[in-house]
């Protein structure tokens, strides 16, 4: 088997001195907010609650100054209006929910991407329009058109390249590509690159393997290179998955253009990896958490975002990447169907 591995040890050995006393101090912030979580699960009560208000103050507070000094670290809560954050927030209680059932949490994970997609790209020259011309079901007196105006994104997508870091992040992806498609002016539909990667789960955070599974996966090198390449995972973690992809890319003579990486949740120190590892890369996420346990699972977090979204496989029959867009239904695969088409595409080679 074809096979790139990389080490929890060398993504660490990106991060500086300064960088690890910060996520300690984070560690140690979010350990007093455990200890207040036993509280509340025994007793309850409004003193309790009341100090765990004032704890998430303090971590966001913490968060949002050391990510101010990070330039390619770009966090929704922190970089748009206080007007807006309450829309961000709610979503992300939604899905933290334990009680939010498979539709609900692909709905809210549509919505969140469709925020995400404004903070990545809604920062466009504000002279720069692109012009839609629609016509309307009104036809009485006569036809009807309204025009809309929209950014004009044209010179951030044209040419880029979706790559999916399989499995979780297979639905934002094609959520991320049908956003591009509406925002470019001439319909402009990613084509894709699919990564099989996992973590080896049976490994603690400190000596997680992460392993790229060359035979599984299909992309093509030279599409790859010079062009804008967009990632797109509900939860980033510890890094490792895109780190561990992007520097297989660039020991094979790709030099991407540019990388986003685009989350729902990350976590500090994973963000940070990322950042000292890759010279060109930009982080937009919807919402920064700051720990994460042994087993390197984000804290609070919102447990298996891959399951939650795509349904969990059964142990000894594990879908493939045209199973698993089966399983989303009609309803998903028609409203994505120009990523559908690209996907088969990449996979069947036709």
């Amino acid at each position: 088997m074809k096979r790139v591995i990389l080490e929890a040890a060398d993504l660490d050995g990106y991060l500086s001195d300064t960088d690890k006393q910060i996520i300690a101090e984070m560690d140690e912030k979010y350990a007093e907010a455990m200890k207040v979580y036993t509280e509340i699960s025994e007793n309850g009560g409004d003193p309790a609650k009341d100090k765990l208000i004032s704890l998430y103050d303090e971590m966001g507070k913490m968060m949002q100054n050391i990510t101010k000094n990070e330039p390619n670290i770009h966090v929704y809560s922190f970089e748009t209006p206080q007007a807006i954050h309450g829309e961000a927030s709610r979503l992300i209680a939604k899905l933290r929910n334990v009680r939010t059932e498979n539709p609900e949490f692909v709905y809210y994970t549509q919505r969140a991407y469709e925020l995400l997609f404004n903070l990545a790209f809604g920062s466009s020259d504000p002279q720069k329009k692109n012009y839609m011309f629609i016509k309307t079901p009104v036809d009485i007196p006569v036809q009807n058109y309204a025009v809309h105006k929209i950014p004009d994104i044209d010179d951030k997508v044209r040419g880029s390249v979706m790559c999916v870091m399989l499995r979780a992040a297979l639905l934002p992806s094609m959520i991320v590509s049908k956003e591009l498609q509406e925002y470019s002016s001439d319909n402009y539909v990613t084509p894709f690159a699919l990564f099989r990667i996992q973590r080896d789960d049976s490994k603690e955070e400190y000596n997680m393997a992460y392993i790229l599974d060359l035979e599984k996966s299909y992309f093509d090198l030279e599409l790859l290179n010079g062009r804008d390449l967009f990632f797109a995972d509900p939860m980033n973690a510890t890094g490792g998955s895109l780190v561990t992809i992007v520097k297989y890319l660039q020991d094979q003579g790709v030099k991407p253009k540019s990388i986003k990486f685009l989350n729902v949740i990350s976590v500090l120190k994973g963000s940070l990896r990322i950042v000292r590892a890759i010279k060109n890369a930009e982080i937009y996420t919807l919402w920064m958490d700051p720990s994460l346990n042994t087993k390197a699972y984000i804290l609070p977090g919102l447990g298996d975002a891959g399951d939650r979204i795509n349904g969990a496989d059964k142990p000894d029959q594990p879908r493939n990447i045209i199973q698993l867009i089966a399983d989303y239904g009609a309803g998903i695969a028609s409203l994505y169907r120009a990523q559908v088409r690209k996907i088969e595409e990449t996979v069947l080679g036709c």
